[in-house]
């Protein structure tokens, strides 16, 4: 049998090294310092990182000497995680809210500046909350988009919120001064609310499900008309919601 290593790509395989080059103490690196890391040719070095940066896997440092990650790899890692076991692990814990509840839930993940729909779990009620998968909603003036926004790395929420604020309804937060006051407010309790800021009548609360390192994967939301919220019942809804979501986490190795 030969070595599976013999059937590597030796330029493919050279830019995954340069990749896995970055990690938490090396978040940006020179073409010098890369290259003795790797133990490659610097013009050789040079060649693969221009390369990376036309394809957006590699960009310029702030002081634009150094290179750091680009923000592709976050589009392919959110990629993954759409077709990992995040449905498996997380819907029937969703389920046991909804039937506690009786309000409509959902998953949802972040896409290229928006929030998307994985699943949508609907209530019983009468009168209920019209939310379908595939769905794509902004990410300013809704519960799991806020969440989002404050739960992602800086580099990926300036390019979401590199866009004009729209104004949904007279509610909508279309300050960024505000928004990033709200999402501060998130990041402290832990969860988003959005009390008619995207449709009139229609209130929705969201947390985030976590993996080990604390990082966002996806968003649990639970979504009511608002004629049925009351303080006592928003409070409710929000404690069965962070539990949901802390379970889901646990899962996924959030202790």
């Amino acid at each position: 049998m030969r070595d599976p290593s013999d059937y590597n790509v030796r330029a493919v395989e050279r830019a995954l090294q340069i990749l896995e080059c970055f990690d938490d103490r090396h978040p940006e690196r020179g073409v010098s310092e890369i290259s003795e890391e790797i133990g490659l040719h610097k013009a050789t070095t040079h060649r693969i990182l221009t390369t990376l940066m036309n394809y957006g896997y590699i960009e310029r440092a702030a002081d634009g000497q150094k290179y750091c990650l680009g923000l592709r790899l976050s589009e392919l890692g959110f990629k993954v995680v759409r077709r990992m076991n995040l449905r498996k692990e997380a819907l029937p814990l969703i389920q046991q809210m909804l039937d506690q509840l009786g309000e409509t839930c959902d998953l949802c993940v972040y896409d290229h500046g928006r929030v998307f729909y994985l699943d949508v779990l609907q209530s019983r009620h009468a009168v209920t909350v019209a939310a379908t998968p595939g769905q794509r909603l902004p990410m300013h003036c809704t519960a799991s988009g806020k969440l989002f926004l404050a739960y992602l790395p800086a580099d990926v929420v300036s390019k979401a919120l590199d866009v004009k604020l729209t104004g949904y309804t007279p509610k909508t937060i279309t300050s960024l001064e505000q928004l990033h006051q709200q999402m501060e407010v998130v990041r402290q309790q832990g969860y988003s609310v959005d009390d008619q800021e995207f449709e009139i009548g229609l209130w929705a609360a969201s947390a985030p499900i976590l993996n080990q390192r604390g990082e966002i994967l996806a968003a649990v939301s639970v979504l009511s008309p608002t004629s049925r919220i009351t303080p006592e019942r928003s409070q409710e809804i929000i404690q069965a919601l962070t539990e949901t979501t802390r379970l889901i986490s646990r899962r996924f190795g959030r202790t």
